[in-house]
């Protein structure tokens, strides 16, 4: 908090002193050096009747030349003396004060306001984080110890069962090690049920549980369907008006939510900005700080009490462009990640591991950590076999996945990756995995195998499909194989689709970034400009979806593409999933592939 005041007062002195120094020269009826045009002297005595020698017919502040310039010298003095353009410009030397006062006020207000007065220390809740088809993780953070114990409790709503509340655990003890924060766990649930979950606190919310392994459920509307983005900052765009911890993004979502009935929100990174507009620590409570407030927001629970949260990390996360792996600051950026998302996120794929998979639904996820384990964007070329995203064991693992066959009913591999897989972006591109092509080819030519069911048979395939953020902008991409190896890799059943989709709330890149160089990344869509963005992944079950041979298709004006496979199963037509795209609460585009 003090080196906060420092930083206060600093911007107020610099204000103060321009402002007490213009406000002086305006009283006295001086116009403010900003305004001063050339020197000027004062016309007064005999000079100013006979004119001036030899030498004052050179000086250009000659008051008794012929020149034009020396007419407008003579008018400019006379006008300061009578008060008219003298009392012009000292208006202007006025208003220019006004401006800097408003502007002054503008960036302490966007920049000072929420981490000095909304610091949130006294935050408390209790939040949905992944839920399997037996188990729930609940995230609480309760700093008063005055309420301590915390009891957990649950009961199905949705009336197929008993409705009375059941004991899911206690928290006894809470302490600054982790922000006052402790994850539980409700076991032994029914798939595809909708419980709510209350605390002693008073903080209650609600999820259903996910469907059994290989089917879409049979609610909401026979589909499986989750949300992504990416990238949140408070109060963007600005409005002097809101509160400092607004988020207008949450509220497109709590306003649709109904309509759409996700079972959670998959988050791609950038949860918070540290480091946007200013730092301000590099301590742990610099980031645990930024978590509170996010987590403070009177946006936050509308649109999250119904809707459990999953994450994977990103730069902002820790610091912009991140790939000093656990250098410096990354400790204490992990530290605060751990304890509002790591713990309630599903379960590592190694122990101490920051990557995850999971299987629900029809769908098994990977879930990429692309910051902690990457070489230095810079030191090597970005087709070096050398440089690496992921990381040995990371990409052991995420390979294996690729590989593994997939459960009866699973019919799609969701790969989350925080940064585009995607080269098709021309700006910070060695950020992305156009950085990084010679592991990116390795992890493509695995996920063409898993799309034609290449060394596991045709009908272990499945449609592989990346979801990935961070850009500020959408785009959609596919990624077909070569047409040399269509033997081995058969297009309509191979090619990858990925949809990149950020911000949730935040601003957009007004360059336009996003081309295609080659045959290897074909746009499907581009569409940079909104402040808000998220996707809806609807999956339905073979025989439920639209059934259509076209490929990329366009239908009315929704712009709904459909690709082409073969059903499997009993359904006369293939899984399919349905990619709906919202900005700034409306949505503006879809489209439609099926699996394999």
């Amino acid at each position: 908090m003090g080196s906060l005041l420092f930083r206060l007062a600093d911007a107020f002195s610099t204000f103060v002193i321009f402002t007490g120094t213009s406000l002086a020269m305006y009283v006295a009826g001086l116009d403010p050096p900003a305004f001063s045009g050339r020197p000027q002297r004062t016309v007064k005595g005999p000079e100013a009747k006979s004119g001036g020698g030899d030498d004052d017919d050179d000086d250009d502040d000659d008051d008794d030349g012929g020149g034009d310039n020396d007419t407008k010298d003579i008018l400019s003095h006379k006008s300061h003396r009578h008060g008219t353009l003298g009392f012009n410009i000292s208006w202007l030397g006025l208003a220019a004060v006004i401006a800097n006062l408003v502007l002054t006020a503008t960036v302490v207000d966007v920049v000072y306001r929420g981490p000095l007065l909304y610091a949130s220390h006294d935050l408390s809740f209790a939040q949905a984080g992944f839920v399997s088809d037996r188990s729930a993780k609940i995230l609480i953070r309760e700093p008063n110890s005055t309420t301590l114990p915390v009891f957990l409790s649950y009961r199905v709503i949705d009336g197929s069962g008993d409705d009375a509340w059941k004991a899911a655990g206690s928290v006894y003890s809470l302490c600054d090690d982790s922000d006052y924060t402790q994850a539980l766990t409700i076991d032994d649930l029914k798939p595809d049920t909708r419980y709510q979950f209350a605390t002693s606190t008073n903080h209650s919310g609600s999820f259903m549980t996910a469907p059994e392994l290989g089917s879409v459920g049979r609610r909401s509307g026979a589909v499986y369907s989750f949300l992504t983005s990416s990238c949140l900052k408070p109060r963007f765009p600005y409005d002097p008006r809101s509160h400092p911890l607004a988020v207008s993004g949450f509220r497109d979502v709590a306003r649709l939510m109904p309509a759409l009935n996700a079972r959670f929100m998959l988050f791609l990174g950038d949860f918070i900005y540290v480091d946007v507009p200013k730092r301000f620590g590099t301590d742990v409570e610099s980031y645990r700080r930024q978590y509170r407030m996010t987590y403070a927001s009177p946006d936050w629970k509308p649109m999250s009490r119904a809707l459990p949260w999953i994450h994977v990390i990103d730069d902002h996360d820790i610091a912009n462009d991140w790939d000093r792996n656990t250098t410096g600051l990354y400790a204490n950026a992990i530290d605060a990640w751990n304890s509002y998302h790591a713990s309630v996120n599903p379960a590592p794929m190694r122990a101490g591991a920051t990557y995850y998979s999971f299987a629900q639904g029809p769908a098994s996820f990977f879930m990429m950590d692309t910051r902690r384990y990457r070489s230095s964007e810079q030191v090597r070329p970005a087709d070096s076999p050398e440089k690496t995203m992921l990381g040995e064991n990371q990409l052991a693992d995420l390979l294996a996945w690729l590989r593994q066959p997939p459960p009866p009913g699973v019919h799609w591999k969701i790969v989350v990756s925080s940064v585009p897989f995607t080269k098709n972006w021309h700006w910070n591109t060695e950020d992305t995995w156009g950085g990084y092509l010679a592991e990116r080819k390795t992890v493509l030519e695995a996920m063409w195998d898993a799309g034609s069911g290449s060394g596991s048979g045709d009908d272990q395939a499945v449609k592989v499909v990346v979801l990935s953020g961070d850009r500020h902008e959408f785009g959609a991409t596919k990624f077909p194989p070569p047409a040399s190896a269509a033997a081995r890799w058969p297009t309509d059943r191979a090619t990858v689709y990925e949809f990149s989709t950020s911000p949730l709330n935040q601003f957009y890149f007004p360059k336009r970034t996003y081309s295609q160089d080659d045959d290897e990344d074909v746009p499907i869509k581009y569409l940079p400009d909104g402040n808000s963005k998220f996707g809806a992944v609807e999956i339905s079950s073979p025989g439920d979806g639209d059934d259509d041979d076209d490929d990329d298709d366009d239908n009315n004006n929704n712009n709904v593409s459909k690709g082409k496979g073969k059903g499997k199963g009993n359904g006369s037509s293939p899984s399919q999933l349905k990619y709906r795209l919202f900005i700034d609460g409306e949505e503006v585009w879809s489209y439609i592939i099926t699996a394999p």
